[in-house]
């Protein structure tokens, strides 16, 4: 492992990118540009509260063994490694359906990108460290509820098998953050923290989105080209199929792939019951990875309009039932961000069909094996598909429990009842239609996996048994915010074998419990952080 002195960071998108050295963390407009050199701002007294060993490994990194430690101060935003040029970066976005125009990293701030040993380029970024020119009225810092659940999500959905962004380390400020958490008149002060974020990149839709609206058709040209040598360079070398460097065709087929790695991306959060809460198009990834753990939640009672976010609440534009739709919406944005470059509309079209196409099938191939079979391929599927939900959402069922305890529920619906937020649902007219259901299901799995015992093994392998619930969030923020970090600690061992039963952990499976049913953090959230 490297200690954190003998690091030395590269940085290709302050390298290579035009962007403004002012240098002054100050609100304001910054037009023309990428980016904005900034300077993370230092915080009183860090503390390690959480680390990644899995993906600390993969970095080659060593892990602090005190706050004093030099990491630390970096984690935390109080030194820097060589190499390090910090920058926040400019994007706008549609949020909730309207042009927001200038947004960009308000809290975050990229510190550089490290080569692990197999030559993979990570860029590490800090999230709560202080104002940038994007912070329009805000401080820049980042509270430790909304930190923690940050890291938490990260690592638990990378090891779920989902597209994500990861997180490296929660390290506690030492500093007192004012927030209304509830937007209503109410400010209190509340522990703050940073989270060291990695990914290959941090790049959104919203970062084309504002050259195309301010018509800086130079800088559009830049970043996209970047981006493609960067992340997608099997579009970059010239190929007759793909276009020449810088043709039209070339920009299409690059949107085609985007459109793809997105539907892969959502038909996953459907799978495993993650609501991602804020799919606005400043936080949707243009390497097809969940990005920006705000107000997300996780499917208890199965609800396709259920929405975690409070902002949201009204309107539901991004409730679990929308999110594929939500994704193609925001696709089309960005195909009309990238229409000067591609100026006939049929090949950008073409990527958005690509979308609907992937979307479908990527979602049909993993519902199959949630429930236990190859593929879903009669006539009568959909029809039979429908009937599930409709008994779902008819039951109050568990969604995580429910997929799990199918695997054992071939011809009696008895070990369905654990999923149940109400038992006695499974009674009269509605056990006689789960009844019927599951013969037809049985019938499906005789032609398909016969074998039980290798039926019941492939659905655990893609029916998670622990997923960071809410209510679990919450207990273990209240827990950290007293200074105690074991159940944290403890939580995260759960999260990184989800599929696999654990002894002893039977609570980090057990359904929502009543007195979480309304309690703020446990079942809804805003987006104060």
């Amino acid at each position: 492992m490297t200690d954190w002195t003998q690091l030395n960071f590269e940085s290709s998108f302050v390298d290579r990118l035009t962007g403004d050295h002012e240098g002054a963390n100050r609100p304001r407009q910054v037009p023309d540009v990428m980016f904005s050199r900034v300077q993370p701002t230092p915080v009183r007294a860090p503390r390690l509260l959480a680390w990644s060993d899995a993906l600390a490994a993969q970095l080659n990194l060593a892990r602090p063994t005190a706050d004093s430690e030099s990491a630390i101060q970096v984690l935390a935003g109080n030194a820097l490694a060589p190499g390090m040029k910090p920058y926040a970066a400019r994007y706008g976005g549609h949020q909730f359906g309207h042009w927001a125009g200038q947004l960009g990293d308000g809290r975050a701030i990229g510190l550089g990108e490290l080569r692990s040993a197999s030559g993979e380029r990570w860029e590490l970024q800090l999230k709560g460290a202080g104002p940038t020119p994007y912070s329009r009225f805000a401080d820049g810092r980042a509270v430790l509820r909304s930190s923690l659940r940050e890291f938490v999500c990260s690592e638990a959905m990378h090891a779920l098998g989902v597209p994500t962004t990861r997180a490296l380390s929660l390290v506690a400020t030492g500093d007192e953050v004012i927030r209304d958490m509830f937007y209503d008149g109410h400010p209190e002060a509340e522990p703050g923290a940073i989270v060291c974020r990695v990914a290959p990149s941090f790049i959104r839709f919203g970062n084309f989105e504002i050259h195309a609206a301010l018509s800086e058709q130079a800088r559009l040209r830049e970043l996209v080209h970047y981006v493609i040598e960067q992340y997608y360079p099997e579009h970059f070398a010239y190929d007759p199929a793909k276009g020449a460097v810088g043709s039209p065709i070339m920009y299409a087929n690059w949107f085609k792939e985007i459109c793809s790695r997105t539907a892969h991306l959502i038909a996953h959060w459907m799978r495993v019951g993650f609501v991602h809460g804020v799919m606005n198009t400043d936080n949707m990834s243009i390497l097809g990875l969940t990005i920006d753990y705000g107000p997300y939640g996780w499917l208890e009672g199965y609800d396709p309009q259920w929405t975690p976010n409070t902002t949201d609440a009204q309107g539901r534009r991004y409730a679990f039932g929308n999110q594929p739709q939500m994704g193609l919406w925001n696709l089309a944005r960005l195909a009309n961000a990238l229409q000067s470059l591609v100026p006939d509309e049929s090949l950008l079209q073409a990527g958005l069909e690509e979308y609907r196409s992937v979307f479908r099938l990527e979602y049909r191939r993993l519902l199959a094996r949630k429930l236990g079979l190859t593929q879903l391929e009669e006539a009568s599927d959909d029809a039979w598909l429908a009937d599930l939900f409709e008994l779902l959402a008819a039951t109050e069922t568990d969604y995580t429990l429910f997929f799990r305890q199918l695997a054992y529920a071939d011809q009696d619906p008895e070990p369905l009842r654990e999923a149940l937020y109400r038992e006695q649902d499974l009674d009269g007219e509605l056990l006689t239609r789960w009844q019927a259901w599951l013969a037809a299901r049985r019938q499906r799995c005789e032609r398909q996996t016969p074998d039980v015992a290798e039926r019941v093994a492939m659905m655990n392998r893609i029916n998670p048994i622990y997923v960071p619930r809410n209510y679990l969030a919450q207990q273990v923020i209240e827990s950290a915010t007293r200074g105690d970090i074991e159940p944290l600690t403890r939580w995260l061992q759960v999260l990184s074998q989800p599929y696999e039963i654990q002894a002893g952990c039977e609570a980090y499976a057990a359904k929502r419990p009543e007195w979480a049913r309304h309690k703020p953090g446990c079942s809804a959230l805003s987006c104060s952080s």
